[in-house]
């Protein structure tokens, strides 16, 4: 990407793009460059046809009928009840799961919930699980709230942020349960090697468990392959699945039927119909769903999931490291001296699909961007992140991205008083 050196360089590599059809699926404002697909993906343009279906014909022609058979003429052709499955098998290609490992319920933190309580049940004898200090909150948070349900006997051991896999490999002593890790990470885009880690935890007799929400859709991922135990994932980044859209589970065929779900649900039961006073898990990935599933996210979701089959999934990563590499030379060339600092991995293999900048003024120039119709986001305390998704994202974006950057530092219209305030979300 050293070659482009104007903004007429990147209309032509997007002239070539192998994936720039692929932006023709989704919905784009006019006018808006979203460089905030790694925190809520844009929408999918078949999704509101596919919703309307659900709700008018599904719904409001089939009601109840609709859990066993879709009504004829839907789209998908199957029941309702089977959409937590069918809709993990159609993710699972892009996680590198062989089918029946992966279903899609719930949200990110209840998944990670019962999959750290399965994977502590498998290993009684040992009490301490390995994360990261710069671990996405949510995830520290259950691992805290499930040490307190279980008496306070477990320990959640933290590396800094950065930690090398020597470091892992050294952490991972007889003690360790379960390595709990971000694949990307939210605040810098690190990438941890999910191979090496869950190797290391194996020799050392633990287990593993990674979260992909940063990752699916984004990366390739071999979570068979590369011996993952266990893994969860959002629906509504670069999944495009909704806000809020259901999360999805990756529990390893050799683990499964092994351990029950702590959250015994009846649709992870053997038989949710026959209505039995005593809980029997279902002997498969099954296992993992809990209540009756929100069908309307589930349908949104296998839009977003559909908008990948046929994208070649090693030209979507080399896209999305000539996009994170086109901006980190924009801006250290363009922006030289006015106070970003890369904040991810400077090596492009060690980068999810984001670049992120600290700057002490990070909030205000990301709230000035967005006035000019460039959208990233803020992470506190400092940094400035930018996310892109392949699938519609082009190299022209990204140069007129950082063009509205550089005036915004130019006119320093950061300082602006309206740019000031934070909302609730950020």
């Amino acid at each position: 990407m050293k070659s482009i050196l104007s903004r007429q360089d990147c209309l032509a590599q997007d002239a070539t793009d192998p994936l720039g059809s692929c932006r023709a699926r989704f919905h784009l404002p006019t006018g808006l460059i979203y460089l905030d697909g790694n925190s809520l993906g844009v929408l999918p343009r078949a999704t509101p046809g596919r919703l309307a279906e659900v709700v008018e014909r599904e719904w409001g022609e089939g009601l109840i009928g609709s859990w066993n058979s879709a009504v004829p003429g839907s789209s998908v052709g199957a029941g309702w009840v089977e959409a937590p499955l069918r809709v993990g098998e159609r993710l699972a290609p892009l996680l590198g799961a062989a089918p029946g490992q992966v279903a899609v319920a719930d949200s990110t933190s209840v998944n990670l919930y019962k999959l750290l309580a399965m994977a502590l049940a498998l290993r009684p004898e040992r009490r301490v699980i390995v994360s990261e200090a710069d671990n996405f909150p949510t995830d520290l948070y259950i691992a805290q709230g499930l040490i307190a349900q279980l008496g306070g006997r477990h320990e959640l051991r933290l590396l800094p942020a950065g930690a090398s896999v020597a470091d892992y490999v050294a952490a991972l002593d007889a003690e360790v349960a379960v390595l709990m890790l971000s694949h990307v990470s939210y605040r810098s885009g690190a990438m941890h090697e999910i191979r090496a880690l869950s190797a290391a935890a194996h020799a050392a007799g633990a287990l593993t468990l990674w979260d992909l929400a940063h990752s699916a859709g984004a990366v390739p991922l071999a979570l068979d392959a590369d011996g993952a135990d266990f893994a969860v994932g959002c629906g509504y980044k670069y999944l495009n699945g909704g806000p809020g859209a259901p999360a999805f589970l990756y529990i390893a065929a050799r683990w499964q039927g092994r351990v029950a779900s702590p959250l015994s649900g009846w649709f992870g039961h053997a038989q949710p119909f026959a209505f039995e006073p005593d809980y029997r898990p279902a002997p498969d990935i099954a296992q993992a769903l809990c209540g009756t599933p929100p069908i309307l996210g589930l349908s949104a979701l296998e839009v977003g999931i559909k908008q990948f089959e046929g994208v070649d999934i090693q030209q979507l990563r080399a896209k999305s490291l000539a996009l994170s590499e086109l901006c980190i030379g924009l801006v250290e060339s363009r922006l030289a001296g006015q106070g970003f600092v890369l904040a991810s991995p400077r090596e492009a293999a060690r980068r999810g699909s984001q670049v992120c900048w600290q700057h002490f003024a990070a909030w205000p120039i990301c709230q000035a961007l967005i006035a000019r119709g460039v959208v990233g986001d803020f992470r506190a305390p400092d940094i400035l992140r930018f996310g892109f998704a392949p699938l519609y994202l082009r190299h022209v974006d990204v140069w007129d991205a950082v063009e509205q950057l550089t005036q915004v530092m130019a006119a320093e219209e950061w300082r602006q008083e309206r740019f000031q305030t934070r909302g609730k979300v950020t």
